[in-house]
């Protein structure tokens, strides 16, 4: 898809990877529907990016995702694309891993990319197709100890977005994951977390900007692939 013109829905987009993908979609001539908690950066954003939209919503919350989805329909007329960055880590040892802050996650990490997959489908349906991409990761590559509930919630996302690209190509709607490496970002200090960064701590991969994400994540829009990897992982590429 050619993102000029085209209507850019972008969870997370308050900072890192969102962040990044907000400005560089702005760049190519996007309409950048920007989608956080964080009111004032969004707003502080909104004042950078032309023809851009400050939705602030909490994607834990299902009838908030509705409403995010209702008004950048209003404001725009149109959804082209959905891309699903919001997420939060959870880096502690399975034995060790509390359920109620483990629903949280997969109330962020799953249930909310479903819950906006949902409210977007029927409008990306009757204007004829769209793009949603769902933004994983590299844990769901290879065995991580410490990081298993969070790479557990990312392998779920995996299943439901290729399965969803079986059952929407139907309508012209393609659905891709993102496979982002270890990024730049403040993801590892916002996690739930025993330990910093158990990823790098290991060395199983070098750190990427948040630019250089963002640009798989045009790549995933343009190209509308099933899946595309961060440079990091594209080892994984083919298996």
């Amino acid at each position: 898809m050619d993102i000029e013109g085209k209507v850019v829905i972008i969870t997370g987009a308050s900072n890192g990877i969102g962040l990044s993908t907000a400005h560089l979609f702005a760049q190519k001539g996007a309409k950048v529907a920007l989608v956080a908690r964080s009111t004032d950066k969004l707003q502080q954003l909104a004042t950078e990016l032309p023809q851009s939209l400050a939705v602030t919503a909490d994607m834990r919350d299902e009838a908030a995702i509705r409403q995010m989805i209702e008004q950048v329909q209003q404001h725009y007329g149109q959804i082209d694309v959905l891309i699903n960055n919001a997420g939060q880590g959870m880096h502690v040892p399975i034995e060790q891993a509390d359920p109620q802050q483990y629903r949280s996650i997969v109330e962020l990490n799953i249930i909310g990319v479903i819950s906006a997959m949902q409210a977007v489908i029927p409008i990306m349906r009757s204007q004829g197709g769209g793009v949603i991409i769902n933004i994983s990761s590299g844990t769901t590559k290879m065995v991580l100890p410490g990081v298993g509930p969070y790479a557990s919630t990312k392998h779920a996302l995996n299943s439901i977005s290729l399965t969803a690209r079986q059952e929407l190509a139907k309508d012209n709607i393609s659905v891709g994951l993102v496979y982002p490496g270890i990024t730049a970002t403040d993801f590892h200090k916002n996690a739930i977390s025993m330990q910093q960064n158990p990823e790098r701590r290991q060395g199983t991969m070098p750190m990427e900007t948040p630019e250089q994400v963002a640009e798989k994540i045009l790549e995933a829009v343009q190209t509308e692939s099933a899946e595309v990897y961060a440079d990091s992982l594209q080892k994984f590429a083919n298996k």
